[in-house]
């Protein structure tokens, strides 16, 4: 059961997390490999980018890739929270007292995100690659031409079998440590310390909205130079052999980026990144405690039957 409120809560959260995701794509893929003034800004900021796809490609534009991405986060998610949740209920990562030990916090959310990273890899790859695709005119990285999400699976499957649909996995698994460690660590330690104040002590809805915040701003900050590298990844084209024409690993993609594009570089779309995981982290944490707590309140009411 707790596999399944994890999936569930990912899955609803995208809805409303997807149109900033297809934004920060395009923004972190806009001038790849070339110097600040030496290509052109189809998308100057967030909502200028918002804009312009909408113009472009009218309103289906900004939710490109989403039913593969409900389907991708409701299978990382099943895996990540439900570990991380099964773990916890253990008492694996918390003391005598019920507080949150930072160091196994910190430790299982890395092994449970890199864990649903892993499983998750080919939905990503194909997510990146429809978000990605773009009308002619503001166009960025490379078009796969994907005509929907089970034809890319069957042509890259096709093409370069198993391991193709796997290609990039390395870089999403580190992404997913750094992600999903300081997202639920910080969660988790955050609703511990808002728990002592009184007024806030029995509020699941307003200690797991704050939290959720703060976990979002932290998470971005420590995930988006690996998110950058891994849209990278995922979606450079490939040559008959399966592998990248630009980058041949998470290292050579990470020189290359700041070589050519500066420190920068590995922080671009970080605006439109953060509004993407801060209504992912709240949607998703909140339902999670939701759905959890409905759980406790079934299992309750099943037993004193």
């Amino acid at each position: 059961m707790d596999f399944v409120c994890g999936g569930l809560a990912a899955s609803g959260a995208c809805i409303f997390s997807n149109p900033f995701d297809v934004l920060k794509t395009r923004m972190q893929l806009q001038g790849e490999l070339q110097a600040k003034g030496q290509h052109a800004i189809y998308y100057k900021n967030v909502f200028h980018a918002g804009y312009v796809v909408v113009k472009n490609e009218g309103l289906g534009g900004i939710q490109k890739g989403l039913g593969i991405a409900m389907i991708l986060h409701g299978i990382r998610n099943f895996i990540r929270l439900g570990i991380y949740q099964t773990l916890e209920n253990e008492g694996f990562l918390t003391d005598s007292k019920g507080k949150t030990i930072l160091y196994k916090s910190g430790l299982a959310s890395a092994f449970a995100g890199a864990t649903g990273a892993f499983f998750g890899s080919p939905l990503f790859l194909i997510k990146t690659q429809l978000q990605s695709q773009a009308a002619e005119q503001i166009a960025v990285g490379h078009q796969h031409g994907h005509r929907g999400a089970i034809r890319a699976i069957q042509t890259i499957y096709n093409q370069h079998g198993v391991f193709g649909l796997w290609r990039g996995a390395n870089g999403i698994m580190i992404r997913a440590v750094a992600g999903s460690s300081s997202q639920l660590t910080t969660f988790a330690v955050t609703k511990d310390k808002l728990k002592e104040i009184d007024y806030l002590k029995n509020s699941l809805f307003i200690t797991s909205l704050l939290a959720s915040i703060i976990s979002g701003v932290v998470q971005t900050i420590a995930i988006n130079p690996f998110d950058v590298v891994s849209t990278r990844l995922y979606n450079q084209g490939v040559d008959a052999n399966g592998r990248g024409l630009l980058y041949s690993g998470v290292v050579d993609c990470f020189t290359k980026i700041i070589r050519t594009e500066g420190l920068s570089g590995i922080y671009k779309g970080v605006i439109a990144n953060y509004m993407r995981l801060g209504p992912h982290s709240l949607f998703c944490l909140i339902f999670w405690d939701i759905l959890k707590e409905a759980k406790v309140k079934y299992i309750d009411n099943r037993m004193n039957k």
